[in-house]
């Protein structure tokens, strides 16, 4: 079974991690939430509070077959300072390993360097810190193993794309149809 991460920081978008949670949860994928921070307990940036399964501290990269990085400010601005996230970032791409970000989080991304010449999108306006990429505005972006997506409202079908670069397009349809999800 395929297992990721989700670096959870505070002041995140909380629909934006928990829907990637969720959503592969029930589709069967492991993904550990794992805060940032030495503390399991993280507040989003709307103020809404909720507990990680992992501290930064007991995180074990090797463990883990993607990265997943939510977006949301100052949460976005709080991954990108984090050596550890962006290590793993660098290395996760540097195996080939599924690294994935959605809003403000596709620019760490363009921080690390791993967009060039990639196709990415990110939250409007934010384009400029998508360094090296070839920039879209699709909701969602894949690029081999690399998924971007542009915010808030792009969150399912983010999560479905996930599902989808583990399980198929056929996996991610079923759960669509599952939680009453159209285009």
């Amino acid at each position: 079974m395929a297992k990721t991460a989700i670096m959870i920081a505070n002041g995140c978008e909380e629909i934006e991690a928990l829907t990637a949670v969720d959503l592969l949860r029930r589709a069967g994928i492991g993904i550990d939430m794992v805060s940032i921070t030495a503390q399991k307990n993280v507040k989003g940036s709307h103020g809404i509070c909720f507990e990680t399964d992992l501290t930064i501290e007991e995180f074990d990269p090797d463990a883990y077959d993607g990265v997943i990085l939510p977006g949301g400010m100052p949460g976005t601005k709080n991954l990108g300072e984090s050596a550890k996230v962006t290590e793993t970032v660098r290395s996760f791409r540097e195996q080939g390993k599924l690294t994935a970000a959605i809003c403000a989080a596709p620019t760490v991304f363009g921080a690390c360097g791993i967009l060039e010449g990639r196709k990415a999108a990110c939250y409007p306006g934010l384009e400029d810190k998508l360094t090296g990429a070839d920039v879209k505005y699709d909701d969602v972006v894949k690029d081999g193993s690399v998924i971007t997506s542009r915010g808030m409202g792009t969150a399912i079908p983010f999560a479905l794309a996930l599902i989808a670069y583990f399980l198929g397009e056929d996996e991610a349809e079923a759960m669509a149809q599952k939680i009453v999800f159209s285009k």
